[in-house]
């Protein structure tokens, strides 16, 4: 069985990272980790560069915790690529990182992570980045 966890380079992707890693554990799974953009603008600050990623790697390397980066480029929005990955019949778990965001951005913008947490077939955790 597997833990997604989607990632960005931020607080709120580090600690959804860190969840991940503790349920991974916990549930003697491994982990993959998603990291996604559409590719429609010059600069992405959501998707991961290399030394990001290497970081991630080192972490789950040095815990000996098995995973697989993947990383998208040009598909559909970020909630759209998670929920169709835990469509997967291996995935037990989606884990996100929560935004503190207005509800009135939330309801003109709409949520990334409301989008997942309605459309995933699997359990979802949402953590917060500690403040």
């Amino acid at each position: 069985m597997t833990v997604l966890v989607g990632y960005v380079p931020s607080p709120e992707g580090e600690a959804a990272l860190r969840a991940g890693i503790d349920e991974a554990r916990l549930r003697g799974e491994k982990m993959l980790v998603v990291n996604t953009s559409r590719g429609d603008a010059y600069a992405d600050p959501r998707f991961a560069q290399e030394p990001d990623l290497a970081h991630v790697r080192e972490d789950l390397a040095a815990l000996e915790i098995e995973f697989d980066i993947r990383q998208v480029l040009g598909g559909g929005d970020a909630a759209e690529e998670i929920i169709e990955l835990a469509e997967q019949p291996d995935v037990s778990l989606v884990v996100i990182g929560l935004r503190r965001r207005s509800a009135v951005g939330k309801l003109i913008m709409g949520s990334q992570a409301q989008q997942i947490l309605l459309g995933a077939g699997c359990p979802v955790l949402a953590v917060k980045a500690a403040q």
